[in-house]
C-alpha cells in the first residue's frame, strides 16, 4: 500500500468550534486521510491561555502560546480565533508561507476581506470561510459553484441564531424582548454582551459575504444598511401574528433597478414581516435558513443549524478536506468568483411594503385623513386594522391602527411615516417595520 503523505494542520483558537474541530481531527483521523489521500496532522492548538478549562479533553501538548511559529509550518491553517488582529496578520503569515487557510472569521471577512483574497491569489494558496456564514449549512459552496451558470437576483437569509430565537420566543410564547434575551442567555445562544446579535451587526457580516459571492462583487460593511431588533415589542409580535405575519431579523441582497434606470444591488439587515406560509416563516429556535432566488434554478431553501461547535466544525472540516485535496492533487488553488463592479444602491432605492402601527385620536375622519396623506405620497394601503382601547383611568378612548401598505419605493414610504407623525390626530407612531413575500 502506497504510503500517504502528511500535511501539517494548524489550529489558531480553541473556543467552542476550535474544540471539536481538534477532537475530529485526531478522533476521525484514519476516515479523513481516506477522503483526502493524505494524513492530517495537528501539529498545534495556538490559544491565549493554555490552562483555561475546557469542554473537550485535548493533549496539552498540543496547545501553544506562539502563534507566529505554529502557522509558518503548516501546510494548512485553520483560523477561528474571531476578530480583526492579531487574526488577519496570522492568516496574512500564513499565506505567505503557502498554506491554505480555512476561517469562520465574517467579521475580518467583511472589513478586510479583499485583502485576503488578494493574498491568496498572489500565492496561489486556497482561502476557504464556508463556517463564516450560517454554521453548518452548506451555502457559500453552492452560491460559488452549483449556481455560478446562472444569476442569482435575491437572496433573503436568516443567519443569525441568536435573533431568530428571540422573536420566535417572543412570537410562540408572547415573551417580552427582554425574557426571551435572558432566556438566550441562560440556554447558551446570547453571549453575556449580545449587542452584536441584537443589533444586527453580526449578521451584516454575513450579508456582505452572501451579497459579494451573490453578485461577483466586493461589498463590504459600509455598504449593509443595519437595524437589529431591540426595538421589536411584544405589541408588534402579536399584532404581526394577528394579520398573518411573522417578524424575522432578514439579511436581503437583491438586484434591483434605480430610479435612473441603472442597476445596482441592496443589501441590508434588518426586522422584517413574513407572510406565515413563506418557507422562512417555520424557521425556529436558533435554526438558521437561507431562501435563494435564480433566474434559471427558481427558489432554493438551505435549512439547518446556524452555529453551535459541532455543526460549526462540520463547514470547517469540509473546507479543511478540500483544501488539502487540492494540495495532494495539485492544480489552481479555487479563487474569488470577483468579476464586476456592481454599485450598492442606498436602503431609499428599495421597492418594498410597510406594517406602520398608529396610535390615533378615536374621532371622525381619522382613517379619511390617514388615507388621504397616504395617497398625496404615492402609497397605496393593502390592509387597514383597527382595534378601539380605553384607558382605565381618564376614560378616553383611542384607536390603534395597524396598516400594511402596498410595494412602493423607501423613500416614499419614509416620506409617508415623517408626514403621518404630522398629523394632528397621531397620537404616536407606535412601530414601523418592512415586510417582504407580498
Amino acid at each position: 500500500m502506497t504510503e500517504l503523505r502528511t500535511l501539517k494542520v494548524a489550529l489558531l483558537g480553541c473556543g467552542n468550534v476550535g474544540a471539536q474541530v481538534a477532537r475530529i481531527l485526531i478522533d476521525d483521523a484514519d476516515a479523513l486521510a481516506a477522503r483526502t489521500g493524505a494524513r492530517l496532522e495537528l501539529t498545534g492548538i495556538a490559544v491565549r491561555s493554555i490552562d483555561a478549562p475546557r469542554d473537550v479533553e485535548l493533549p496539552r501538548e498540543l496547545f501553544t502560546t506562539d502563534a507566529d511559529t505554529l502557522v509558518k509550518d503548516a501546510d494548512l491553517v485553520i483560523e477561528l480565533m474571531g476578530g480583526i488582529e492579531p487574526a488577519r496578520s496570522l492568516i496574512l503569515s500564513a499565506i505567505e508561507n503557502g498554506a491554505c487557510v480555512v476561517t469562520g472569521n465574517k467579521a475580518l471577512l467583511a472589513q478586510d476581506g479583499p485583502t485576503l483574497y488578494e493574498a491568496a491569489d498572489k500565492a496561489g494558496v486556497q482561502l476557504s470561510y464556508e463556517a463564516a456564514v450560517a454554521g453548518a449549512i452548506p451555502i457559500l459552496r453552492p452560491i460559488r459553484d452549483s449556481l455560478s451558470g446562472d444569476r442569482i437576483t435575491r437572496v433573503l437569509g436568516i443567519v443569525n441564531g441568536t435573533t431568530n430565537f428571540i422573536l420566535d420566543q417572543m412570537d410562540t410564547t408572547g415573551a417580552t424582548f427582554a425574557d426571551a434575551l435572558a432566556e438566550a442567555q441562560r440556554l447558551g445562544y446570547a453571549e453575556a454582551d449580545p449587542t452584536a446579535d441584537v443589533e444586527g451587526h453580526d449578521a451584516a457580516s454575513k450579508a456582505a459575504i452572501l451579497a459579494s459571492l451573490s453578485f461577483h462583487t466586493r461589498f463590504d460593511l459600509e455598504n449593509v444598511h443595519c437595524e437589529g431588533i431591540t426595538g421589536v415589542s411584544a405589541a408588534d409580535i402579536a399584532a404581526a401574528k394577528d394579520a398573518g405575519f411573522v417578524i424575522k431579523l432578514l439579511a436581503i441582497a437583491e438586484k434591483l433597478t434605480a430610479a435612473d434606470g441603472s442597476e445596482g444591488v441592496s443589501v441590508r439587515v434588518h426586522p422584517t414581516l413574513l407572510p406565515r406560509e413563506h418557507p422562512l416563516a417555520a424557521v425556529h429556535g436558533a435554526f438558521n435558513a437561507v431562501f435563494v432566488e435564480a433566474e434559471n434554478a427558481g427558489e432554493l431553501m438551505f435549512y439547518g443549524q446556524g452555529a453551535g461547535g459541532t455543526p460549526t466544525a462540520s463547514a470547517v472540516l469540509g473546507d479543511l478536506v478540500s483544501a488539502a485535496r487540492r494540495i495532494v492533487l495539485g492544480g489552481p488553488a479555487q479563487t474569488e468568483t470577483t468579476i464586476g463592479k456592481v454599485p450598492a444602491l442606498p436602503i431609499d432605492a428599495v421597492n418594498t411594503s410597510y406594517y406602520i402601527g398608529l396610535d390615533v385620536a378615536d374621532q371622525p375622519g381619522v382613517l379619511a385623513k390617514i388615507a388621504q396623506l397616504f395617497a398625496e405620497h404615492g402609497v397605496s394601503i393593502e390592509i387597514m386594522r383597527q382595534t378601539i382601547h380605553r384607558d382605565a383611568d381618564s376614560n378616553v378612548e383611542s384607536a390603534e391602527l395597524r396598516i400594511v401598505t402596498h410595494r412602493a419605493t423607501e423613500a416614499a414610504l419614509a416620506a409617508t411615516v415623517q408626514a403621518v407623525k404630522g398629523l394632528d390626530v397621531i397620537n404616536s407612531v407606535t412601530s414601523v417595520l418592512r415586510v417582504e413575500g407580498v
